[in-house]
């Protein structure tokens, strides 16, 4: 961790270590006087000169009651009184000074740690354009940026390449793959005058377009867009440290000053005895030092770091402390479906043989696609699960959108949607299953088909029913697949409600729908068109292992084995560490006011309320170290 820390961070943890140091050595070089107090404010202004300005600024912008100014004023007493006492012919202690911001700024650097931002720039990530478009000019093809394609040119996109910019086909037809900008998991055929969208990928032909948007306004360029927005949009919890000194900073500093004149000025005025000021201002510079809230500024932070290591261990990577304050107090869950609740991937889901073995239908199917690298081929081939023998394939004809005539054993095999039985007059039998349905027939004899779908993750069920019990009132599903696979899912996952047909910036419209209604919101998801949604919601939860880099980046959890049962996981973690936060708030609070009320009576000096501070400071720590431990209920 610390090897991947930053500047700033870096530049905090030589301070840190080069103030520990003189300090040291200041203590071990026996001085008096002007020179000791000097030799003690080198490492406190190395440590403290950022809290200083910072307290400064307050002051000079009217907002000075924040921590800053209750560090600087702690610690300026604590060298006061030093001062008060070498005047007074007593041996002066400048070490609270020091140690009170040496705890402070190490608290700040786990802090700073916990929540760093170790984003990338999302727009680079998000950057699904290719390097290159094919143009038309002149009856040659060249290669250009696709920030020079303007519309009405044309472009030329070969198999396997991005398509850059949206456009309508001219010549050829293919299968493009839009999984990346709206979730739809089964690669959709498209010919000549249908519409086709940049980032999609084109699969297995060669087509020419024409372009009726330039790249600035292309859908991709437009998802490059709603990330940015979306992430100014993102709401930051603030660091209950700043909001508590926001209050307890002027509470102390205005009884700090009754406490040093009002006792006084009760005396003469009312009394009538001896005003006794120089006692009095050293039990308020001593209630000044015994302010300064170390348990707080350490174990609050480390409370928070600490959840983020034990969800860690859980294989749930959460980027910093705010987020789990947020997760916490998550009360809607709403689920990409492709790659999140589902595998992402094909696989055959059912085989329907009607007069031929289960076997031998793959075996065919698997056979007449040997040469195919399209996504539904590789399933074939997969389920098969032999070599597959050469020699028996003797011919083998691809009818482009509708499937493919193969010459297997001597045999005609016909593998392919219902087009390509209607065709040879077969007649298919109707299949209810979701899915991509491949007929197949032998010898123009209609023998069964087989289903391909995109399988539920096995942890996907008990997911839901965990997120239910732990109080999640609603779970959504949003997806750009069509109605009838959505229902299928959601039907089987007990979840209740879903939209399906949705692009990424509809998905991001309705998610805000959802948002409108106040509970704080979690949105999980694994591809590029999710990105956008991701920095939408107050929690955006991804899949690390297949997720895009661009959703991982927009993420606020990361999921690093895609398993769903995490999700449910990450709430109860959260939940746990803000649970032992507040237990520490408590307790930290109440031995702080109680060592405030002896130190204001002049009960305890300050070394003594140093130790309980430090004592306080050690429980609050190992309490907040269990957080790492814990474990899924």
């Amino acid at each position: 961790m610390f090897l991947n820390m930053n500047k700033k961070q870096k530049n905090l943890l030589k301070r840190i270590l080069i103030s520990f140091v003189l300090t040291i050595l200041a203590a071990f070089i026996s001085q008096k006087g002007l020179i000791k107090l000097v030799l003690y404010l080198i490492p406190y202004t190395i440590i403290g000169f950022d809290i200083i300005k910072k307290a400064f600024r307050g002051v000079i912008n009217l907002r000075p009651f924040d921590e800053s100014l209750l560090m600087v004023i702690a610690t300026l007493g604590a060298i006061f009184l030093g001062i008060y006492k070498e005047l007074t012919g007593q041996e002066g202690d400048y070490l609270e000074a020091i140690a009170v911001m040496l705890f402070y700024q190490i608290g700040e650097l786990f802090q700073s740690l916990a929540v760093s931002k170790s984003r990338k720039n999302i727009k680079e990530l998000m950057d699904i354009r290719p390097d290159y478009a094919n143009i038309e000019k002149d009856g040659k093809i060249i290669k250009v940026s696709p920030d020079t394609i303007k519309e009405g040119d044309i472009i030329i996109i070969k198999a396997g390449e991005k398509v850059p910019t949206d456009g309508i086909i001219l010549e050829g037809n293919t299968s493009i793959n839009t999984i990346a900008l709206n979730g739809e998991s089964i690669p959709k055929y498209v010919k000549v005058k249908d519409e086709i969208i940049s980032g999609s990928i084109n699969i297995d032909g060669l087509i020419k377009v024409k372009v009726t948007k330039s790249f600035k306004e292309s859908t991709a360029s437009k998802i490059l867009e709603l990330v940015e927005n979306a992430s100014s949009k993102k709401s930051r919890s603030e660091n209950f440290i700043s909001k508590f000194a926001k209050v307890y900073t002027p509470f102390v500093v205005i009884l700090a000053g009754l406490l040093a004149f009002l006792p006084p000025l009760i005396r003469v005025f009312v009394l009538g005895v001896p005003h006794m000021f120089n006692v009095w201002i050293y039990r308020a510079l001593t209630f000044l030092v015994i302010s300064c809230p170390c348990a707080l500024v350490i174990s609050i932070p480390l409370s928070f770091f600490s959840g983020i290591g034990g969800a860690s261990r859980n294989g749930i990577l959460i980027k910093g402390s705010n987020y789990i304050e947020t997760l916490s107090k998550v009360k809607t869950v709403v689920f990409d479906k492709t790659g999140t609740l589902t595998q992402g991937v094909f696989e055959v889901s059912a085989i329907h043989h009607n007069k031929i073995e289960e076997e031998k239908l793959i075996e065919y199917a698997a056979l007449s696609e040997y040469a195919s690298s399209h996504p539904i081929a590789k399933s074939l081939k997969s389920a098969h699960k032999k070599e597959i023998d050469l020699n028996r394939i003797k011919e083998v004809k691809e009818i482009t959108g509708e499937g493919i005539i193969a010459k297997i054993d001597d045999l005609e095999v016909i593998s392919g949607n219902e087009k390509i039985m209607k065709r040879f007059g077969i007649e298919p039998v109707l299949c209810h299953s979701t899915g991509t349905i491949i007929h197949i027939a032998i010898n123009k004899k209609y023998m069964g088909h087989i289903v391909i779908s995109d399988i539920i993750k096995p942890e996907s069920k008990n997911a839901i029913s965990k997120l239910k019990k732990l109080g999640i009132k609603r779970i959504v599903m949003l997806t750009g697949d069509i109605e009838k696979t959505a229902k299928k899912v959601s039907d089987e996952l007990n979840i209740e409600e879903f939209y399906s047909g949705l692009l990424p910036n509809q998905k991001l419209e309705k998610l805000e729908e959802i948002m409108n209604e106040k509970a704080l919101i979690a949105f999980v998801g694994d591809g590029i068109n999710d990105a956008p949604v991701l920095s939408r919601a107050d929690i955006g939860i991804s899949m690390g292992l297949i997720g895009s880099d661009a959703a991982i980046e927009a993420s606020d959890v990361v999921l690093m084995d895609d398993n769903p049962k995490k999700i449910p996981q990450a709430i109860e973690i959260s939940k746990e560490c803000l649970k032992i936060v507040k237990q520490n708030i408590f307790f930290a609070l109440f031995c702080k006011f109680l060592c405030l009320i002896l130190g204001g009576f002049g009960v305890l000096n300050m070394w003594f309320a140093v130790f309980a501070d430090v004592g306080v400071m050690v429980i609050c720590v190992i309490n907040s170290f269990r957080i790492l431990f814990i474990k899924q209920k």
